[in-house]
């Protein structure tokens, strides 16, 4: 074994040899050394015990020899007697070996990993330095450790809300930019002119109060046109041609449109009775129920069905039904002349008849002076019933951008909401990937779920907007006597506004996962949380109730009064007599019986009873997390780290007075003696807390008198010295000397270490400058929770000893009323000669069961000297001086009515 272990060092020096002569030689030219690897400076500590590297003197370690060696191979055995420690396996079988470079200072790879350029290791090591900064990007609370301190987990809330802030700032900046006052007179001037305006001068009735088609056919001949079309300024001089300018400022694109949908006949049934009277039935409104066939002149659009998808319509929700975006559509013209003409047909060959259900008027603007399109839709819908119900839509969008200074200020807004959106996107895989189904088991992560969903619908949809309307308005402009349908933008554009008002809304109202750090703010959180079931529990009596009367209401009320139309309506109605808008004329016209009642009842159950009852959950359930918060430990909030943070930037600026100088300043004025009172009215006066002021006075006033004398006045200034000196050498970033009385430090100065020794463990558990180490500071720590908890248990047992005493004085004053009695007995019938039998025998059983107590006190007494453990009744711990004596028997020896228990002291 000798001979072959000789011969394996023999062969691996001649492989160092070689490969050190090759080096020199130039065939392997020298490169600068990659810093040490983790993975070499393990390797090198555990060739060298006890030696552990700093980042300097790692960065200053030289190059190292990189050796690969296979398995099984002549080499491993040559290579297996150059050192225990210095090995690590690799992939694939492999050991690894890294030892200092030979002279030269060049670093030596074997035949077996050679990498081309010598700066595999750098990059590696660059690479993984870049993951861990940008990993830091994203250091959230739900991604520190455990063990981490409370003042650590706040500084990442911080950090957290600071983000956040900005994040809000920006989406803020993009809603609220997209939306302005103009857009609501815009939408305020058109519809007056379409709505409001009279069909003739003779007559009131106008779109809103429309009730027959011959009313429909007189608003278009009259208002309509009159609105779409203005060709004539107010001086009869004529504007430009083939252009309508609404108002003189809005722009009619392209020509409008009217568009009907009707059902055919027989879609319905007929009695079998009155057959031979009715001929002909529509039903109401479906899909199903559509009329497809050619009418009237049978050709042109206007009498000819055109399907949803040649017309590139979309469905509408009306008033009374849903309707498809297919039908019979008319063309207007771009003169008013001309669409005066096509009116006029359509009137004279009946394009309105019985099987119409509905009148779509579609035309859209556009204003230059403020950027804005507003597309309008009048609709005209005829019930089955007969008559007409209108309604209609006027959407003012912004559908070009990137026009002004501020449309370009907001495409950078746009960009950065992108760039936050992607950055939440993968801070949330990241705590899912931590957390995983734990994840969602928090409010607030999913409310963080929701809020980047609706941001990358918003995203997706202001994509396909840019993209749409510039196909829309090149098609325009190729042709100007089409119709240009900015419906399905206008629809797109309104769910853009949906998602983006609910957006800001979740977005606002997770502010309160930051805000509910601040004790005063969490009272809120706490107390919904807390009544959650008790509301449950209302909530499901409430509707009970509450869809009991809306019943009944739709039943009594639908058939005669508006809001009682539907059961939706009754709904909303009964929450709004809950806040008190009500009509009751209207509801005891309808019914004069059931009317009153229903109205009286309602009231008192839902308004008297109900909703008494749940402010009185709220506001029991808010007092006791109140009284709650108020016995909790106080711990460090978000306003403390950063009034702290302020404090410590005032006092690097010289803005501010450290505590030291306080301090100082005080003694100064204190003369030779300095009074508490003194000292905590000038400190409290430039900012210092009571805790503080007395743990300071505390220390120093060792006879307790307080007051300091000359010679603790003279200690608290040496280390008064002693802290400034070490408070100059921090700023310096010098090391801080060792001191064997150390003043209590301020919580700046112990944040500042905090800050300087985050990363450094190991040099933080070498390190003395603080006054102790990590090790010492660690158990002072675990001695200090031990001692809360001793603590805590002594507390909870006084108290248990002074409600017993308090028993035990009450059963005292008790048993000496009974013998004051007795004795006041005796002597009475001692005065008067009667027989006091009775009395003695009472006095005899008294201090019978006297006697006995006292002698089962020394027989528990004897038996816990016997074992070494001193004990009062029940088994309970008490001195071996327990016996009482003649004089104290009185006052200490207690019992309820029954014997009950005693307790000696």
């Amino acid at each position: 074994m000798a001979g072959r272990g000789g011969c394996r060092r023999g062969r691996e020096q001649l492989e160092l040899e070689r490969l050190g002569e090759a080096a020199r030689a130039g065939s392997c030219p020298p490169s600068p050394s990659p810093p040490l690897s983790a993975c070499s400076r393990q390797a090198w500590s555990r060739d060298n015990p006890g030696f552990e590297p700093e980042e300097e003197e790692v960065a200053a370690a030289g190059p190292v020899l990189e050796m690969d060696v296979e398995w099984g191979s002549p080499a491993a055995g040559a290579s297996s007697s150059l050192g225990s420690g210095a090995a690590g396996q690799g992939d694939g079988g492999r050991r690894q070996r890294r030892l200092p470079a030979g002279r030269g200072g060049v670093e030596v790879l074997s035949r077996h990993q050679v990498p081309p350029d010598g700066a595999a290791p750098h990059r590696a090591a660059w690479a993984k330095r870049l993951a861990r900064r940008l990993r830091g990007l994203w250091g959230t609370r739900l991604m520190e450790e455990s063990d981490t301190s409370r003042e650590r987990y706040l500084k990442s809330v911080l950090r957290e809300l600071v983000t956040y802030m900005i994040f809000l700032v920006v989406l803020c900046v993009l809603t609220y930019g997209t939306v302005s006052s103009s857009m609501y007179y815009y939408t305020r001037v058109m519809s007056q002119l379409f709505l409001e305006t009279p069909v003739s001068k003779m007559e009131k009735t106008d779109f809103k109060t429309l009730s027959t088609m011959d009313d429909f056919w007189k608003f278009t001949e009259g208002p309509l046109l009159d609105g779409l079309y203005w060709e004539m300024w107010y001086n009869n001089k004529t504007m430009a041609e083939n252009k309508s300018f609404i108002y003189y400022e809005n722009l009619l694109l392209g020509v409008p449109r009217i568009r009907q949908l009707k059902v055919r006949n027989g879609s319905c049934s007929i009695p079998e009775d009155l057959k031979d009277e009715i001929k002909d039935c529509y039903d109401v409104y479906s899909v199903a129920n559509e009329d497809t066939a050619p009418f009237g002149l049978r050709s042109g659009t206007a009498w000819t069905y055109t399907n949803e998808k040649d017309l590139n319509g979309s469905s509408h929700w009306g008033l009374i039904a849903t309707y498809s975006g297919a039908g019979y559509y008319q063309d207007l013209s771009r003169t008013r002349e001309v669409t005066a003409v096509q009116i006029a047909s359509l009137k004279k060959n009946l394009w309105l008849d019985r099987g119409t259900r509905a009148a779509f008027i579609d035309f859209s603007v556009y204003n230059a002076n403020i950027n804005l399109f507003c597309v309008v839709r009048l609709l005209v819908e005829f019930p089955a019933t007969g008559g007409l119900v209108t309604s209609w839509q006027f959407q003012p969008v912004r559908l070009i951008h990137y026009i002004s200074t501020f449309d370009f200020f907001l495409a950078a807004c746009e960009m950065a909401f992108c760039l936050f959106v992607l950055y939440y996107m993968v801070e949330e895989i990241l705590e899912i990937h931590i957390h995983r189904l734990h994840y969602f088991r928090s409010l607030w992560n999913c409310l963080d779920i929701v809020i980047i969903v609706l941001s990358v619908v918003a995203i997706g949809i202001s994509i396909y907007r840019t993209s749409a309307v510039d196909m829309l308005l090149k098609k325009l402009l190729e042709d100007q006597n089409s119709f240009p349908n900015f419906e399905p933008l206008a629809y797109w554009q309104m769910q853009f506004n949906n998602i983006a008002a609910v957006t800001v809304f979740f977005v606002w109202i997770k502010l309160f996962k930051f805000v509910n750090f601040n004790r005063t703010m969490s009272q809120l959180s706490t107390t919904m949380s807390r009544c959650v079931k008790d509301v449950i529990g209302f909530a499901i009596m409430f509707f009970i109730i509450f869809l009991a009367y809306a019943q009944l209401a739709y039943l009594v009320f639908g058939t005669q009064i508006d809001d009682f139309s539907t059961f939706q309506d009754c709904i909303f109605t009964q929450f709004r007599i809950i806040l008190g808008d009500f009509n009751f004329t209207e509801v005891e016209e309808a019914n004069r019986i059931l009317g009153p009642i229903y109205f009286t009842t309602f009231v008192f159950f839902m308004f008297f009873i109900l909703l008494n009852m749940f402010l009185a959950i709220i506001n029991d359930t808010y007092s006791e997390v109140k009284s709650d918060m108020a016995q909790q430990k106080a711990e460090m909030e978000l306003s403390d780290l950063i009034r702290k943070g302020y404090n410590k930037a005032m006092i690097k600026l010289k803005l501010k007075k450290t505590t030291v100088d306080d301090i100082s300043e005080s003694l100064r004025q204190g003369g030779g003696k300095l009074n508490f009172d003194e000292l905590r009215q000038d400190l409290k006066g430039k900012g210092h807390t009571d805790a503080e002021i007395e743990a300071i006075f505390t220390k120093y006033d060792q006879d307790g008198d307080q007051e300091l004398t000359e010679h603790e006045h003279q200690q608290m200034r040496d280390d008064l010295e002693k802290e400034r000196e070490d408070l100059d050498l921090d700023r310096s970033s010098l090391p801080r000397p060792l001191s064997s009385r150390s003043f209590p430090r301020s919580l700046d100065d112990s944040e500042e270490d905090e800050d300087e020794d985050s990363g450094h463990s190991s040099r933080r558990r070498g390190s003395s400058s603080s006054g102790v180490s990590y090790e010492e500071f660690q158990v002072l720590m675990r001695r200090v929770d031990r001692m809360e908890h001793s603590i805590g248990s002594i507390v909870s047992k006084i108290d248990a000893v002074i409600v017993k005493l308090e028993a035990m004085e009450r059963a005292k004053l008790k048993r000496r009323d009974v013998l004051g009695r007795l004795l006041d007995g005796v002597t009475e019938d001692e005065r008067l000669g009667r027989d006091n039998e009775i009395h003695r025998e009472q006095m005899e059983r008294l201090v019978r069961e006297e006697l006995e107590r006292w002698e089962s006190d020394d027989t528990a007494s004897q038996m816990s000297h016997r074992l070494g453990t001193p004990l009062g009744l029940n088994g309970q711990p008490r001195s071996r001086n327990s016996r009482p004596s003649s004089s104290q028997s009185d006052g200490i020896d207690g019992g309820g009515g029954n014997g009950g228990n005693n307790l000696h002291v």
